[in-house]
């Protein structure tokens, strides 16, 4: 579709959004960005809108059937069947209409706009003890918008409801412009909508004349799923409406919002929502993991269990649970489990006491004993069931860490059938997938009846794309013996519309048919989703075979860049907000925009290394994508399925060098540690060269970096100089403990000599000597700016001085964690192959300061009389690269080990400087919202005589320059604290 340049001057005059509707390369890119979703599909958009307010929404319907295009409503881009995938105007629903309007604590409900993510809203509320209870896996993401079009649920749903249970009333945009609010009527009500005029009143009076027909009726009845299964989503909810008045005397007011809900945003668009809410659960809770011998008695367990009324009962199994094993992310949430479970069935109760939990637990567990459908019965309470559900709910994001053509694909994975007859119908897709050969995951919503079932396809293969229709064809037909659902809570959208009609009869598909046509004439909204749907098996994400070019990291499990891509599930769990919490994405935290997303970045990279090889790593769209990448590695973690951004921007930047030359500022940058070392030798004078004002800025210009920064002087005497003077007067041989080496990284080196100096006395004050091998340099700054020529050269030699000497008896430690992490983390896919082994073995035994002195605590080698009883108050900001490959657990627990210290670990992501990043000024003001988000309000509103601890030199820096705040390493507090010092510097 192409527009006039008069059209979009006109739609652009008064909207108030963001358009993307030109061919400029901002526009190119959005359209590569909202080409997917979570499904495994792929169309670029003709264009891409983010209305501001309603009536933006209403200017694009208006523009779409005045120009015969289409809008396709988007929220949070999670959609599993491709319901927001098309050629149309993708209109994405964001934080710009996130409002909470009106708050009714007495009717317990709540006025919202669509964009308001689903667990902020529940933060929003908490303090009047009330919460909006459906709750899909992807809750700290999903927008109420985008729950409403999908009819979603959650794992609480066999008590919570699903969205349609609490979506009250509407207001929404119709395909003509119209805006109606949707709300329970009086008979008296509705019979005065069929007189409207307008094509309200036409949907009103059409929908009286065919569902006020007994045959209707009766047809409907019969066609849809039994009642008891709760997830019904499978085409438009006719069900619900036959059910009220005036169809059904007794039934409840006519309520046309039943109807929407779940629609996929094809019969109208929502801009306003009024939700019912309900009142704060019982608050002692249980989750009871039930560890099953088979994927069957989990299931008849599931049964029993039901019987004992809990608010969940979710599944999970042994395919999924081995990618916890070593996930990094997960692997530390396994210690509940016993064995090798082929399937473990969560339970969760509720009570208003412990007692009454106890029997209700209690009780369940001894109904599975009986019927001896599991041998290990673990309770779960307080922070401990988070354990459970975080790997329940990243059950999708985990399978994708399966390596080969062969991954999962979401098929059906949302088809449901009542819980009694569950074990039956998972057998007959158990068979169906022996016969076909396929191995596939099962998990989830076991007490809906509703099992995620994703099998394993290469779906670009000819054999894969047959088999993609194959099995959903024949699992309809399992559907259609046990009355179940093709769509539970996902939706049919362009995966499952197609087979509406040999699911639910032509008949039904007719109506479905006219519901589309009575609401949408033109056919402008969301076209092609539940009704009309194009083949299932078209418009597949695109995956080319490239080359095999010069690649600087290696990847021993995806091969290649592209690879590490579409490890992306599109699940979003990078979409979260600062209310949310976590590291991933400190970017989109604070923009909320999809470019900054981990998902946006991969979907770009690999659309684009697809469509055009390697010459993509210089694709000006690619550069401008990763730029507001921080490289904090969050993702390398927090991701379900491990797309390490920071590794994909090295890798691409090194490779657009290598076509194109390295800018010199870069090239300043990453040379970092030389610059250092020679300002050492004129330090005076270069100390004063950054602080005067007049040179401090020309420097920083030259630079490119902000006047609002400060540059880190740097000693004249350095870390490894000063140690060879101490260690001619105390020789570190003689400890009793004895002897680790420390990393004189470039940054300690340098810049924080004083640091370096605590942490060696600390060292020897606890009776461990301190050797510091010579001229060693992470390379940290190369690998940040892609410079990873030179950082492959520095980990060869690195590797080659190391290995030899380092050893668990004698390991390596570090002080800035960004440092001493590169060695586990980048060194050992750096190296060439020779060396690999080495780094590996380089890599056990390379420690932070803090998991070396934990290490010697819980071995009692450190004891707490080595240490002051005064009380002190410690706030603790983790490090991302530490956070992401080490933790933070080490550094708690040391800081809480003098007597009387007491530690709180803030609820910070990244702190938004990340090296260079935040110096640079194009990065400044963003660094800056980063920091605004949770790590300024909350060191600001800390007591003065509080220890700000902070592992990070960035860290650090970032609040001395934008709040005026000092903290201190982990190391420098530890020495404060020791009850005695005998050495002097």
């Amino acid at each position: 579709m192409h527009w006039s340049k008069r059209d979009i001057e006109q739609l652009s005059i008064h909207f108030e959004g963001e358009l993307f509707i030109n061919d400029s390369q901002t526009s190119r890119m959005a359209k590569r960005l909202y080409a997917t979703d979570a499904s495994v599909y792929e169309v670029k958009p003709t264009a891409v809108a983010i209305p501001s307010n309603s009536k933006d929404i209403k200017r694009l319907i208006q523009f779409a059937a005045n120009h015969k295009t289409n809008i396709i409503p988007r929220g949070a881009g999670t959609s599993l069947a491709g319901q927001v995938v098309g050629d149309g105007i993708v209109m994405e629903i964001s934080a710009k209409m996130a409002k909470i309007i009106q708050l009714n604590k007495k009717e317990q409900s709540v006025w919202v706009e669509p964009g308001i993510i689903r667990d902020d809203l529940n933060k929003h509320l908490a303090p009047a003890d009330l919460f909006f209870g459906p709750e899909t896996s992807t809750a700290n993401r999903a927008l109420i918008g985008g729950m409403i079009g999908n009819n979603s649920c959650g794992l609480h749903s066999i008590v919570w409801g699903t969205t349609r249970d609490h979506l009250m009333e509407t207001r929404a945009w119709l395909s003509d412009g119209t805006e109606i609010h949707t709300e329970p009527l009086s008979l008296e009500a509705f019979y005065k909508k069929t007189t409207l005029t307008n094509l309200e009143g036409t949907i009103y009076r059409e929908l009286h004349r065919m569902l006020n027909n007994p045959e209707i009726q009766s047809l409907i009845r019969n066609a849809f799923p039994k009642a008891e299964i709760k997830r019904r989503n499978t085409g438009y909810a006719l069900d619900a409406l036959i059910e009220m008045q005036p169809f059904n005397p007794k039934g409840q007011p006519f309520n046309l919002s039943a109807l929407l809900a779940g629609s996929e945003g094809t019969l109208a668009v929502v801009h306003a929502a009024k939700l019912n809410l309900l009142s704060k659960p019982e608050p002692f809770v249980g989750l009871l993991c039930l560890h099953c011998n088979s994927l069957q008695d989990s299931l008849h367990a599931n049964i029993i269990a039901l019987q004992s009324n809990p608010t969940a009962s979710e599944l999970v199994d042994d395919f999924i649970l081995s990618f916890t094993e070593n996930h990094p992310n997960f692997k530390d949430d396994r210690s509940f489990i016993e064995g090798k479970p082929a399937a473990i069935l969560m339970v969760e109760f509720r009570s208003e006491s412990q007692d009454e939990l106890d029997k209700k637990i209690a009780t369940c567990i001894s109904s599975i004993r009986e019927a001896n459908l599991a041998y290990a019965f673990p309770v779960l309470y307080g922070d401990e069931i988070s354990k459970g559900w975080d790997i329940r709910k990243a059950g999708l994001g985990l399978i994708r860490n399966q390596t080969g053509l062969k991954q999962p694909v979401n098929l059906i994975e949302d088809c449901a059938v009542a819980p009694i007859d569950l074990p039956s119908y998972v057998a007959d897709i158990q068979a169906l997938l022996a016969k076909h050969h396929v191995q596939a995951a099962f998990y989830a919503h076991a007490g809906a009846g509703e099992l995620h079932i994703e099998p394993f396809l290469d779906i670009h293969s000819p054999e894969g794309k047959t088999l993609f229709r194959k099995l959903l064809t024949e699992t309809v037909e399992i559907l259609k013996k046990y009355k179940g659902s093709l769509s539970g809570e996902h939706g049919d959208g362009r995966l499952r519309g197609e087979f509406i009609p040999q699911i639910m009869g032509d008949e039904i598909y007719q109506l479905f048919v006219e519901i589309k046509q009575l609401f949408d004439p033109q056919n402008i909204l969301n076209p092609g989703k539940i009704v009309h749907s194009p083949p299932m098996d078209e418009a597949f994400r695109q995956k080319e075979k490239q080359e095999a070019a010069n690649y600087y990291f290696h990847y021993p499990e995806t091969e290649s860049p592209l690879g590490l891509a579409e490890k992306c599930s599109g699940s979003g769990d990078c979409k979260k907000t600062a209310l949310t919490g976590g590291t991933m994405c400190p970017s989109f935290m604070a923009s909320q925009k999809e470019q900054d997303s981990t998902r946006g970045r991969a979907n770009i990279l690999r659309q684009l290394i697809t469509e055009s090889g390697s010459e993509a790593y210089s694709n000006p769209e690619l550069l401008e994508v990763l730029d507001l990448c921080l490289s904090c590695k969050g993702c390398q973690t927090e991701c379900p399925s491990g797309v390490d951004m920071a590794k994909l921007k090295a890798e691409t930047l090194q490779q657009h060098y290598d076509k194109q030359g390295i800018p010199w500022r870069t090239k300043m940058v990453g040379h970092f540690p030389i610059l250092q070392r020679l300002a050492s030798y004129v330090a005076p004078l270069y100390n004063l060269a950054i602080n005067f004002p007049g040179s401090s800025i020309l420097l920083k210009s030259a630079m490119g970096f902000s006047w609002n920064r400060s540059l880190p002087e740097v000693h004249f005497t350095s870390l490894e100089t000063w140690h060879k003077r101490y260690s001619n007067r105390v020789n570190q041989d003689q400890f009793e403990k004895g002897f680790v080496y420390l990393f004189a990284d470039e940054f300690t080196n340098y810049n924080e000599v004083e640091l370096g100096k605590k942490t060696v006395l600390l060292l020897n004050e606890l009776g461990y000597g301190v050797k510091i091998p010579n001229q060693i340099i992470s390379g940290r700054t190369y690998i940040s700016k892609g410079m990873l020529a030179f950082a492959k050269q520095l980990a060869n030699t690195n590797v080659q001085a190391l290995t030899d000497i380092v050893s668990e008896e004698h390991p390596f430690i570090g002080i800035e964690p960004s440092a001493i992490l590169s060695f586990r983390d980048e060194i050992p896919n750096l190296v060439n192959e020779e060396l690999r082994e080495k780094a590996l073995k380089l890599k056990a035994n390379c420690l932070l300061v803090d998991e070396f002195l934990f290490q010697e605590i819980k071995a009692k080698r450190i004891t707490q009389e080595q240490f002051t009883d005064k009380p002190e108050k410690v706030i603790l900001h983790g490090h991302c690269h530490q956070k992401s490959i080490a933790g933070i657990s080490s550094t708690r627990q040391v800081l809480n080990f003098p007597a009387n210290y007491e530690v709180e670990l803030l609820p910070t992501g990244c702190c938004g400087m990340a090296g260079s990043f935040g110096y640079e000024k194009k990065h400044y003001k963003l660094s800056q919202q980063i920091a605004k988000l949770v790590l300024y309000p909350r060191l600001l509103a800390t007591k003065s005589k509080t220890i700000i601890a902070m592992n990070g030199t960035s860290c650090r820096h970032q609040i001395k320059d934008g709040i005026d705040k000092e903290a201190f390493h982990t190391a420098e507090i530890m020495y404060q604290a020791l009850a005695q010092k005998t050495l002097k510097p």
